[in-house]
């Protein structure tokens, strides 16, 4: 079971939680085993919109495969009201911390953003810039990974962080039914680097596309003949090029290399080495990784 403990200062935004919280409940929903807590320095967190949040004042021991969210509030950088023991225990963990919008101030408060790169709403860069001179903010992007520390955009851009998160530990196939559950079908802005290629490539809303995708995305590691992604798409092979490029802009075989690709340089991030990531994500070797890599 892995908890995912949201962490609530009052005037938190609605959206900048349940937007989060929504992605890892219909993960559960599909059967992947998440506890949902939430946390606060009250009981009753009154939040922007108007609804009083009910939470648990008792900040409890954290694994290292527990997730950590702070989602934003109306208040801006630096009036979050959070007290040195709760910035030392958002300090002390291991694992994955994340941050919507304002929430990037605790992070920063908590020393989790010197010397990595973070983001923020577009009205609050030059502000936690210059608080946190240490921090490389990245400016209009919809989120930055900087190994356990991500970091997201204002409200509805949390959605896109926590899809990004499940991708990563799940597979895109599993973020992309829980995407289409939340009819979340718009291409968000964000620079290659730093958007999935989910939210990239799966835009669209042509359902053969989607049926091919889903393929890909589940045999990700496996080779994958076009008459079989043909199959699956219930259609001809001439018929699967021409659809899968007019809505990616790239072949099946393409796409499948991007996935391998993004997964590869995931576990590279987390200390894989470049052969056994290669392995893992499909390469007979590292030749054709490393060739990938160079051209990104």
């Amino acid at each position: 079971m892995t908890r995912v403990l949201f962490l609530l200062v009052p005037g938190v935004h609605l959206l900048d939680l349940a937007g989060p919280a929504q992605v890892f409940s219909s993960a559960r929903d599909l059967g992947y085993p998440y506890d949902l807590v939430y946390l606060g320095e009250v009981d009753q967190v009154p939040s922007t919109q108007g609804p009083v949040l009910q939470a648990s004042v008792e900040l409890p021991p954290l694994a290292d495969d527990d997730v950590v969210f702070v989602p934003g509030w109306r208040t801006g950088l630096g009036l979050g009201t959070l007290s040195g023991s709760t910035l030392d225990w958002l300090r002390g963990h291991r694992g994955t911390v994340a941050s919507v919008c304002a929430g990037a101030d605790a992070l920063g408060r908590a020393g989790l953003l010197d010397g990595r790169r973070c983001t923020t709403h577009h009205d609050l860069q030059d502000e936690l810039a210059h608080r946190y001179p240490l921090a490389t903010v990245v400016r209009d992007v919809l989120y930055v990974t900087d190994g356990r520390i991500v970091t997201s955009a204002g409200i509805a851009s949390g959605i896109d962080l926590a899809l990004h998160l499940v991708a990563t530990w799940h597979g895109p196939s599993v973020a992309a039914r829980i995407a289409r559950t939340m009819v979340v079908y718009a291409r968000r802005n964000g620079d290659e680097g730093q958007s999935s290629a989910l939210l990239r490539h799966r835009s669209h809303v042509n359902d053969t596309v989607h049926r091919i995708q889903d393929v890909i995305e589940t045999r990700l590691t496996e080779p994958l003949p076009l008459a079989e992604l043909a199959r699956a798409g219930r259609c001809s092979e001439r018929t699967v090029t021409r659809l899968f490029s007019r809505a990616t802009g790239m072949t099946p075989l393409r796409y499948q290399q991007t996935l391998r690709l993004e997964r590869a340089e995931h576990l590279i991030g987390t200390g894989a080495t470049v052969e056994s990531a290669a392995r893992a994500v499909g390469f007979e070797d590292a030749r054709m990784l490393r060739r990938l890599r160079s051209r990104a």
